[in-house]
C-alpha cells in the first residue's frame, strides 16, 4: 500500500468514545492528534482497509509528545491484518451499553470486523490526510522542540493550489527562449505550439481533477493517482516516468540559471575560453558542466540540511516571477510611446554580433579630423562617419585635415586594415546600418513576425526586409555575425518549449494541505492553466509586435550586446528580468530536487520495485536521503549535456508518458463505468481524456520520435519488471477493470459454440494431492502440464481437501497457498481451486464438473497413477482414481494418466537426444497426435524425435496401412518416423492364464473382506500354517496349469467332469469359515505366488482375453519402446460392470509392466487435430 497518514481531530475528548475514561492525556486537552501510519497492505475483509490502510496507530497528546496507552493495535496473521480501531470494540473503559446495543444484539459477535454505523462515520467525519512532502518534515525536524497541537489544514484554493501551480509552470523557457521560439517560427506556429501545449495541459488537467475528485487522495499527487487508477504495473511505469521528469526538470532548470549567470549576470567569470570562434560552443558547454555541477552539489546541500528552508525561499520565488512577467507588460505599453534604445547593427540584411564592434562603429571606416600633422596616434580628432558628419569643432590657428581611417569591423571582413587590402566579397557589396533592436508596439513590426524563418545550424541571422546582394559565398564562422547555434524546425519547437507548460501536477501534491481538496484542486489548477495560457499567449503577440525579427532570432542577445532579449523590453531595466529569472530558475530547480526524491521514496515504500527498496529509507525525521542522493546523480547527466535545447526534449517526454497515462486513467474509468467511479468534478468527458491522450501522443513523436521511442522502451521494461518481479499489489485499478470486462466480452463470445478444431488447446485441470502435511505428493504432475503448455493456455490447479467446508477452511485455504507457491516455483501460469468434501470422490467429481467458467472450462485432466495400489490397505484409492475415469468419461474430456511421474524430467533437465513414442491403437480424437508435438514445443522435449506405431492384425494390409500413416502426418505437418506393427493371432499363454487367475482370486478376496486391522493381525499366525501346508502340495505344476488351461476350454462349452473333481478337491482342504478367515487375513495384500492356485475360481473368459491382449501388447511395445524418452498410449476404458475395476487396474498394470515412462492417454470424444488450414 502507499504511504497514508490520517489524523484524526476531534474537538472535544468525548468524541473519542473509550478514551475519555482512561487517558488522562488526551482527556485533558482539546484538538488532540490522533495519526494512523500506514505501511503495508490491509485485509480485503476490513470494510474500512480502502481509508485506513490499517497499520500500527500511536496517539500523540497535543503538547507533551507523549503516547498514550496502545488502544489500537494490529495482530498480523499470514497476510492478512486485523485491525481493532479505538472505536471499536474496546475493552478499555467502553460502556456495555453503548456497546451490546440492546438493538444490535444480533450483530454483536461479530462487532469487532462489522463496526456499528456510528463508529464508522465518526471515523470518517474526523479524516484528513497529510501531504506526502513539505509539512511533516518540517515538523519532524524540530526533534525534541515542543510540538504544538495539531491543527487542520486550512489552505485554500489560491494559497494551496493556485499559487504554487503558477510558480511551478512558469519557468526558465518563459525567460529564455520564448522569444526564440516566435522569431523562428513566426507569430502564427508560435501561437500554434503554445495552443497545442495548453490544450493538452488543460485537457490533462480535467482528467486529473476527475480522478482527484473521486474520492480523497492521499499524498503522493500524480503517482498516487495513476498508480491506484492504473495498477501497480502502470503506476511504477510511470511513477518512474514522472521521476526522471521532474529530475531531468531540475537539471535544466540549474542549466537555464547558470546560461543567465554566464550569458547575462557575470560573462567574465567563464573558467573556459576559445581563442576561435569555432571553439567558443564547446568552451561555453565546459563552463556549463562545471557550474552546474557546483550549483547543483549546492543546491542538493541545501535540500538535505531543510526542506523547510526550501519551501520559505519558494515565495520569494514567485514574487521574482511575478515581478518579470509584469515588468515585460509595462515594457511593452511603454515600448508604444517610448521604445528602449537598443540598436542593432547590420550589413546588407545580415546581422552583425555586438561583442565584435569593440570600437562601437558600425561602419567601414570613420573619417578622423586631424588638428596637427599626423605623427601621433593620439592626435585630437573628430569622426566623420561614412556618409554623415559629426559638427567639427575648428581651431582657427590650423586648417582641419580630413583623413578616412577603417574601423574594427573593417579588420574582421578584410586582410588588413588598410584601404586597399583584399576584403571580403560581400562586405564589399554590402553597406552598414544601424536598425532598432525595440521599435515599439506602434511600429508594424508586427507584419514582418507573422510567418516563420527556420535556420540551419552555421546560418546567418538574417532580416529579409533589407536590401542586400546575395551572390556573395556563405559566410564564414571568423566573421563577426550572429549564427544559428541549432538546426530548427516546428517539431524542435515544440519539444523545447513544451517544459513551460509543465507543473501542473503541483496542486494535487499539496492535497494534504488543503481544507476541501476536492473542490480546490480542480478550480486551482484549470485557473492556474488559463492563466498561464493567456500569459504566454498574450507574450507571443507582444514579442512579434515589439521585437524586431533578427533580435527575437538571436537566442543569447548577442546583436544587442548579450543582453537577454526578454530583458531588452523589459521596464525600467533589464535587470529586472536577469535577476528575476535567475532567482525564479534557482527556486524551481530546488523545487524539483525536493520534489523528486519524495516521490521515489513514496515509489519505493509502495514495495512494487524491488530493487528500489533501498530509496524507501531516509534520516530519522523521514528525509529521503538514499532518494536524494539517486537524484542529484541523474541530474548531473542532465548537467552534463549541458545544453538547455537538448534536455528539454528529455524531460517533454516523461511529462507527456506521464499525462498520457493520466489522461487514460480517467478515460478508462469513465468508459468501464465502475461502480466506484464517481468524481465530483463532473465537467469531463471521455472524449477529452481521448482527446488529451491523441495530443500527448501526438507531442512525443512530434518533438522528438526517437526520444520517444527510448521513453516508452523505458517504461515499457518498468512494466514489464513489475508484472514478473514486483510485489503483488491490489489497488482496485482500472486495469483491473479493463481486463474484466474484456475478459468478460471474451467469455461471452466464446460462449456461442463449441470451439473449432482449428481452436482446440489443451485447457488442463491438474489433480494433485497433498499429504497430512498439506505438501504436494506429485508435484512433477504440474511440471509435466507445464511442459505440455509450453507456459501457454488455461491451466487450473485442484485438489481436495476431506472434511466439511465449514470447519476446514482455514485448511482449504492453507492448501490453495501451497497450490500458488508451487505453481510460482514450476512457473505455471493460472489458477487454483481447492475444494472441501467429505469423500475425495465426490470432491473430484464436483471439480471436473465445476471448474472453468463459460467457454474457458477445462477439456483435458491429468491425474496421478495410484501407487501401490496392490499393497495399499485402503481400496479408496484406486477405486478413486477409476471413477474419476469414469466421470471424465462421462464429462468428454481427454484425460492424461503419467505413470512413473517421479522419473519424469524437471524443467532443468532437457533430454538431448532419444525418442517420444506413440502407440496409436485405437483413435480417439488425434490426442495422442497432438501431444508429442506439443511436449516438444518445450526446452525439455525438444531434442526427441517422435516414432508413430500402429497395430496391424492379420487381415490388415500393413504396407498400405504405413503409406496411408505416412500420408496423413504429412497432411497434420508432423514429422514423425512411421512403424506398423503386425501382432499375429497366437494361443492364450499359460502366463496369461496365471495372470488372470491371480487377479481374479486377489479380487474376490478383497471383495470378501469384512475383518479390522486387529483381527488380521490374530489370524497372522493361521495364515503362516495355512501356508506352509499348502507349499507342500502340487498345485503349481506346470501340468495344472495346461489342465487348467483345458478346462477354461471345457468351461465356456458347458463344463466337465474334471472341472467338478478339481473343485471338489480344493473343497476338501479349505473349510469355509477357514477360506474366509484367511481372505480376511489376507486382505489388500499382493497375493504370493505359492497361492497362485490356491482356490478353484474360475476365471472368466472376457477376463482373459483382456489379459492376453494386455500381455501380447506389453510384449511388442516394450520390444520396440524400451529405450524411448516417454510411451504414450491408449488408455483403455473401465468395464462398465462396478465389480471388475479392480481387474481393470491389473490390466494396466501388465499393460505397462517393464516401461520406464508411460503417458495414459484418453480422448474426450472430439476431434482435436485436423489436415485443414
Amino acid at each position: 500500500m502507499a504511504s497514508v497518514r490520517f489524523t484524526v481531530t476531534p474537538t472535544k475528548a468525548e468524541d473519542l468514545p473509550g478514551l475519555s475514561d482512561t487517558s488522562p492525556d488526551i482527556s485533558s486537552r482539546s484538538g488532540a492528534r490522533v495519526r494512523f501510519g500506514s505501511r503495508e497492505s490491509v485485509n480485503r475483509s476490513d470494510p474500512l482497509s480502502e481509508m485506513s490502510g490499517g497499520l500500527t496507530t500511536t496517539a500523540t497528546a497535543g503538547g507533551g509528545g507523549t503516547d498514550t496507552p496502545d488502544h489500537s493495535n494490529m495482530e498480523q496473521g499470514d497476510g492478512n491484518s486485523k485491525i481493532s480501531s479505538v472505536y471499536i470494540n474496546n475493552s478499555h473503559g467502553v460502556d456495555d451499553d453503548d456497546f451490546y446495543d440492546r438493538n444490535l444484539a444480533l450483530f454483536e459477535e461479530e462487532m469487532d470486523t462489522r463496526p456499528k454505523v456510528s463508529s464508522l462515520l465518526s471515523r470518517l467525519a474526523n479524516y484528513t490526510n497529510l501531504t506526502q512532502g513539505a509539512k511533516e518534515h518540517e515538523e519532524a525536524e524540530i526533534i525534541g522542540e515542543k510540538k504544538k497541537a495539531g491543527k487542520s489544514p486550512q489552505m485554500g484554493t489560491f494559497m494551496g493550489v493556485y499559487l504554487p501551480c503558477l510558480q511551478n509552470i512558469f519557468g526558465v523557457i518563459l525567460f529564455l527562449r520564448l522569444t526564440w521560439v516566435v522569431g523562428t517560427a513566426g507569430m502564427l506556429q508560435a501561437l500554434c505550439i503554445v495552443f497545442i501545449c495548453c490544450c493538452c495541459t488543460m485537457l490533462t488537467a480535467i482528467s486529473m481533477s476527475a480522478i482527484a475528485t473521486n474520492g480523497v487522495v492521499p499524498a503522493g499527487g500524480s503517482y498516487f493517482m495513476i498508480s491506484r487508477s492504473l495498477g501497480p504495473e502502470f503506476g511504477g511505469a510511470v511513477g518512474l516516468c514522472f521521476y526522471l521528469g521532474t529530475t531531468f526538470a531540475g537539471a535544466m532548470y540549474i542549466l537555464g540559471a547558470i546560461e543567465i549567470l554566464l550569458m547575462y549576470i557575470a560573462p567574465k567569470a567563464a573558467i573556459f575560453e576559445s581563442k576561435y570562434p569555432e571553439g567558443e560552443g564547446a568552451a561555453m558547454l565546459n563552463n556549463m558542466r562545471v557550474y552546474g555541477s557546483i550549483c547543483l552539489l549546492l543546491m542538493s546541500l541545501l535540500v538535505f540540511v531543510g526542506v523547510k528552508y526550501v519551501n520559505k525561499l519558494a515565495s520569494i520565488f514567485l514574487a521574482c516571477v511575478i515581478v518579470s512577467i509584469v515588468s515585460i507588460y509595462i515594457g511593452a505599453l511603454v515600448s508604444a510611446f517610448k521604445p528602449p534604445h537598443f540598436p542593432v547593427c547590420m550589413l546588407g540584411n545580415r546581422t552583425i554580433n555586438g561583442h565584435e564592434i569593440y570600437d562601437s562603429q558600425c561602419a567601414k571606416t570613420i573619417l578622423l579630423q586631424i588638428k596637427e600633422p599626423v605623427e601621433r596616434d593620439d592626435a585630437n580628432f573628430t569622426i566623420t562617419n561614412e556618409n554623415s558628419t559629426v559638427d567639427p569643432t575648428f581651431d582657427p590657428s590650423h586648417t582641419p585635415a580630413l583623413v578616412e581611417k577603417t574601423t574594427y569591423l573593417w579588420k574582421q571582413f578584410c586582410q588588413g586594415p588598410e584601404l586597399n587590402s583584399s576584403c571580403d566579397e560581400y562586405f564589399m557589396s554590402n553597406n552598414f546600418s544601424e536598425i532598432e533592436g525595440i521599435p515599439g508596439l506602434a511600429s508594424g513590426i508586427i507584419a514582418e513576425n507573422v510567418w516563420s524563418s527556420y535556420l540551419s545550424k552555421g546560418d546567418v541571422v538574417e532580416k529579409g526586409s533589407l536590401n542586400s546582394s546575395h551572390f556573395a559565398h556563405p559566410a564564414s564562422t571568423h566573421q563577426p555575425y550572429v549564427f544559428a547555434d541549432i538546426t530548427t524546425s516546428f517539431t524542435l519547437l515544440v519539444g523545447i518549449f513544451f517544459p513551460s507548460v509543465t507543473g501542473i501536477m503541483a496542486g494535487s501534491n499539496r492535497s494534504g494541505d488543503l481544507k476541501d481538496a476536492q473542490r480546490s484542486i480542480p478550480i486551482g489548477t484549470i485557473l492556474a492553466i488559463i492563466t498561464t495560457s493567456i500569459v504566454y499567449l498574450s507574450s507571443v503577440v507582444l514579442f512579434g509586435a515589439c521585437i524586431d525579427g533578427v533580435v527575437l532570432r538571436d537566442k543569447f542577445g548577442d546583436s544587442v550586446k548579450g543582453n537577454l532579449v526578454v530583458g531588452t523590453l523589459a521596464w525600467p531595466t533589464p535587470w529586472v528580468i536577469v535577476i528575476g529569472s535567475f532567482f525564479s530558475t534557482c527556486g524551481a530547480g530546488l523545487q524539483s530536487l525536493t520534489g523528486a526524491p519524495r516521490l521515489l521514496q513514496a515509489i519505493a515504500k509502495d514495495n512494487i520495485i524491488p530493487f528500489l527498496r533501498v530509496f524507501g529509507h531516509g534520516k530519522a525525521n523521514g528525509e529521503p536521503t538514499w532518494a536524494l542522493l539517486l537524484t542529484a546523480l541523474i541530474a548531473e547527466l542532465g548537467i552534463l549535456i549541458a545544453s538547455l535545447d537538448l534536455v528539454a526534449p528529455i524531460l517533454t517526454m516523461f511529462f507527456l508518458m506521464c499525462y498520457l497515462f493520466v489522461n487514460l486513467a480517467c478515460a478508462l474509468q469513465t468508459l468501464l463505468r465502475t461502480p466506484n467511479w464517481r468524481p465530483r468534478f463532473s465537467y469531463y468527458h471521455w472524449t477529452l481524456s481521448f482527446l488529451g491522450m491523441t495530443i500527448c501522443l501526438a507531442l512525443m513523436f512530434i518533438s522528438s520520435w526517437y526520444y520517444a521511442i527510448v521513453a516508452m522502451v523505458i517504461a515499457g521494461m518498468i512494466y514489464k519488471y513489475i508484472e514478473y518481479h514486483g510485489a503483488e499489489k491490489e489497488w482496485g485499478d482500472g486495469i483491473r477493470g479493463l481486463s474484466l470486462s474484456a475478459a468478460r466480452y471474451a467469455l461471452l463470445r466464446l460462449e456461442e459454440g463449441p470451439p473449432h478444431t482449428k481452436n482446440w488447446r489443451p485447457q488442463v485441470l491438474v489433480l494433485l494431492k497433498l499429504d497430512e502435511d498439506a505438501h504436494v505428493k506429485s508435484p512433477r504432475l504440474l511440471t509435466f502440464a507445464s511442459q505440455l503448455k509450453a507456459g501457454k493456455g488455461l491451466t487450473i490447479v485442484g485438489t481436495v481437501v476431506s472434511g466439511n467446508f465449514l470447519q476446514s477452511y482455514g485448511e482449504a485455504l492453507a492448501a490453495e497457498q501451497t497450490l500458488k507457491h508451487l505453481m510460482d516455483k514450476e512457473r505455471v501460469k493460472g489458477f487454483c481451486q481447492c475444494i472441501v468434501a467429505q469423500k475425495p470422490r465426490e470432491g473430484i467429481s464436483h471439480m471436473i464438473q465445476s471448474s472453468g467458467l463459460g467457454g474457458m472450462k477445462p477439456n483435458t485432466v491429468v491425474m496421478g497413477w495410484p501407487h501401490a495400489w496392490r499393497q495399499s490397505e485402503d481400496p479408496q484409492s484406486w477405486k478413486t482414481f477409476i471413477n474419476t475415469v469414469r466421470v471424465t468419461t462421462a464429462a468428454h474430456l481427454a484425460l492424461l494418466v503419467p505413470k512413473n511421474i517421479s522419473l519424469f524430467p524437471s524443467n532443468s533437465e532437457p533430454c538431448t537426444e532419444g525418442y517420444i513414442d506413440v502407440w496409436w491403437i485405437v483413435h480417439d480424437g488425434g490426442m495422442l497426435m497432438l501431444l508429442p508435438f506439443l511436449l516438444r514445443q518445450h526446452k525439455v522435449w525438444r531434442k526427441c524425435g517422435m516414432r508413430i506405431f500402429t497395430v496391424a492384425q492379420m487381415e490388415d494390409n500393413s504396407i498400405q496401412m504405413k503409406k496411408d500413416l505416412a500420408t496423413f502426418l504429412y497432411h497434420l505437418r508432423i514429422e514423425a518416423e512411421v512403424e506398423v506393427v503386425e501382432m499375429h493371432d497366437s494361443d492364450i499363454s499359460a502366463y496369461t492364464y496365471e495372470r488372470t487367475l491371480m487377479m481374479e482370486q486377489r479380487s474376490q478376496m478383497l471383495r470378501q473382506m469384512r475383518l479390522s486391522k486387529s483381527d488380521r493381525e490374530r489370524e497372522a499366525q493361521l495364515v503362516k500354517d495355512r501356508n506352509s501346508m499348502l507349499r507342500l502340495t502340487s498345485i503349481g505344476s506346470d501340468d495344472d496349469d495346461d489342465t487348467d488351461g483345458g478346462e477354461r476350454d471345457r468351461a465356456a462349452s458347458g463344463g466337465g467332469s474334471g472341472s467338478s473333481e478339481h473343485h471338489r478337491r480344493v473343497q476338501m482342504t479349505w473349510t469355509k469359515e477357514k477360506t474366509s478367515q484367511y481372505r480376511a487375513t489376507h486382505s489388500g495384500c499382493s497375493t504370493p505366488e505359492g497361492f497362485r492356485d490356491m482356490l478353484s475360481i474360475r476365471p472368466d473368459h472376457s477376463n482373459v482375453r483382456r489379459m492376453h491382449t494386455a500381455v501380447k501388447l506389453n510384449e511388442v511395445i516394450v520390444n520396440k519402446s524400451h529405450d524411448a524418452r516417454l510411451v504414450l498410449l491408449n488408455m483403455p476404458g473401465p468395464p462398465r460392470n462396478p465389480e471388475g475395476d479392480e481387474n481393470y487396474m491389473e490390466f494396466l498394470e501388465v499393460l505397462t509392466e517393464g516401461l520406464e515412462r508411460v503417458l495414459l492417454v484418453r480422448g474426450g470424444g472430439s476431434e482435436v487435430i485436423t489436415i485443414y488450414s
